[in-house]
């Protein structure tokens, strides 16, 4: 994986809103990966500041877990982001 996919697993990962799955579908990458990544990028009391968010119940990083409301990956302000390869139709 080159630095630039690296950027953005990270900058994905650390996004509240943007579910695991949007990673695998674009990267390919599991969730037990991502951890692996994340862990690995970031410094140690980032990364549990980040693991704890994400199984607060705050963070909406399971599919399953969010609501139904919410019938995509990305959120409104991921429009201006570059290199997404997601459909921004």
């Amino acid at each position: 994986m080159d630095l630039k996919d690296l950027d953005r697993v990270v900058e994905m990962a650390w996004e509240d809103r943007t579910p695991f799955e949007a990673i695998q579908f674009q990267f390919g990458l599991s969730e037990s990966q991502v951890i692996d990544i994340m862990r690995k990028e970031l410094k140690r009391s980032s990364f549990n500041l980040w693991r704890k968010r994400v199984h607060s119940g705050i963070s909406q990083k399971h599919e399953k877990l969010r609501s139904e409301d919410i019938t995509r990956f990305k959120c409104k302000l991921q429009r201006t982001i570059t290199h997404n390869k997601i459909s921004k139709r």
